[in-house]
């Protein structure tokens, strides 16, 4: 069946308070696109973020992020105050105010929680979700060691206040996404979320189940994940993340691995994979190396490990991003796998040959996008575009003027008119916005995940246009 969707994180949501949230703006966000005949709403991970501001590198591949927990919402239930919650007016409704944030939030969510007079219900909660326990834990614990990583802590005695304000973070977390995805569903749009592969060293995740890790005796990685260089970057990418054991994990029958998709399929109607292609093969880096390119690669889990995550998936929906160095063999698991692939317009132009990304090669199993949180914006890329290749992408898509900007339409069109059964396209591309809006730029550490749309900027966007491409490509 042909779809389309929009990605946008719940970071870039409008709203009064520094930062997206699950408040009633999540609801209008849901009725606008599904007013123009859009049926999928991709998000990107729900965790907390890193010193970057990126969600890629949280404390827990289970927990979700305090920042999205819905203050408005907190104000109803008489958690906060009124002086309370104006004091958390952001500054700017254009960017992520994530320095306030961090030295705010967490803090005003603190003094929430101890409002709460029936705590049995959130106990309840936690108490039924063992990754979240271990995570409420690990974030207590943290706290009580002046937040050094976990292999340095030295104490181990719980503040009990704050062990309880990480369950009622967490539990207003959940609860409040829950009214989100079931409004979404309700309204024909399907929500989906996003799996980093990795997992950061200094998380819950790993001090819970280090066996599950190459570890030393200390705790520290002797390899790293990254990426070798590519379209991105020229010394490929240092994440820095430990890497499994994936021998050891086949051995319990990727329980850890398991228990995290199940638990993503309870928020999300279906999971991008990201990095997928590490499942194949993965770029381990020796820990002391200064870049990526230092590395090489190592054989993954491969169908074994896809087996298991599509018996637990039960039917639900898995993208495999299968973007970056991609071999032949990583080419036979995603197909192998069933699951749709990516395929991302803007790599379709970088040169004059034939390849995967120009729409004419689409397969109908795969998801299309103009281009990911990754990418600069359409119009950035084409402002940036060497003049003979945006002259060709152009005339690819039927347009001749001279007038360039104006073929924005063409292209977007062309994507729609594809055969990929699935078209998403950022909400940057919707509102036709250029690179001062770009999400993320890989390799860099400044100046990412910050960009926020204002509801004034939501409602100049065509929606005649793009309910009639919905309706003209069936999707």
């Amino acid at each position: 069946m042909r779809k389309s969707g929009v990605l946008m994180h719940i970071s870039t949501l409008y709203g009064d308070y520094s930062i997206g949230s699950f408040g009633k703006e999540a609801k209008e966000f849901i009725d606008f696109i599904a007013d123009m005949g859009f049926s999928i709403w991709q998000v990107l991970p729900f965790g907390t973020v890193d010193e970057c501001n990126s969600p890629y590198k949280s404390y827990s591949a289970f927990g979700g992020n305090p920042y999205f927990v819905d203050l408005n919402t907190l104000y109803e239930k008489g958690y906060i105050t009124y002086e309370k919650l104006q004091e958390q007016r952001q500054h700017t409704p254009y960017s992520c105010e994530y320095e306030r944030l961090f030295d705010e939030r967490v803090k005003l969510l603190f003094e929430a929680a101890q409002n709460v007079s029936d705590k049995e219900e959130i106990e309840k909660f936690i108490k039924e979700n063992k990754y979240l326990d271990d995570f409420c834990r690990f974030m207590a614990l943290k706290f009580a060691n002046d937040g050094k990583p976990w292999q340095e802590w030295k104490n181990f005695d719980v503040d009990e206040n704050v062990l309880f304000g990480w369950k009622f973070i967490q539990y207003e977390f959940f609860n409040q996404w829950q009214e989100i995805k079931k409004y979404a569903n309700e309204k024909n749009v399907s929500i989906i979320g996003d799996i980093p592969i990795y997992v950061s060293l200094d998380s819950c995740d790993v001090w819970s189940n280090r066996e599950e890790f190459l570890l030393d005796e200390t705790g520290k990685p002797s390899c790293v994940a990254g990426v070798p260089p590519d379209y991105f970057s020229k010394d490929g990418q240092l994440w820095g993340n430990p890497l499994y054991d994936w021998d050891k994990m086949k051995k319990n029958g990727y329980k850890w691995w398991i228990d995290r998709i199940k638990h993503m399929l309870k928020l999300f109607d279906g999971i991008r994979i990201d990095h997928f292609r590490g499942l194949e093969s993965f770029w381990a880096v020796p820990a002391n190396a200064e870049t990526a390119a230092e590395g090489k690669w190592v054989k993954g889990p491969g169908i074994d490990f896809i087996k298991a995550v599509k018996k637990a998936a039960g039917g639900k929906m898995i993208i495999a991003e299968d973007l970056g160095e991609i071999s032949k063999d990583v080419e036979k698991l995603v197909d192998d796998s069933g699951f749709p692939g990516m395929r991302v317009l803007q790599f379709g132009f970088l040169s004059f040959d034939d390849n995967v990304h120009l729409p004419h090669n689409y397969i109908k199993n795969c998801v299309a996008y103009t281009g990911t949180h990754d990418n600069n914006t359409l119009l950035g890329y084409l402002w940036e575009l060497e003049a003979d290749k945006k002259k060709y992408l152009l005339k690819y898509c039927g347009y001749d003027s001279e007038n360039w900007e104006a073929g924005f339409s063409s292209i977007v069109r062309t994507l729609f008119a594809s055969s990929a059964d699935t078209v998403i396209i950022p909400v940057q591309d919707l509102l036709k916005y250029g690179s001062d809006t770009r999400l993320n730029t890989p390799g860099t550490s400044e100046n990412n995940w910050l960009y926020r749309v204002t509801k004034e900027q939501l409602l100049s966007v065509d929606k005649n246009f793009y309910r009639s491409l919905n309706q003209i490509y069936k999707r």
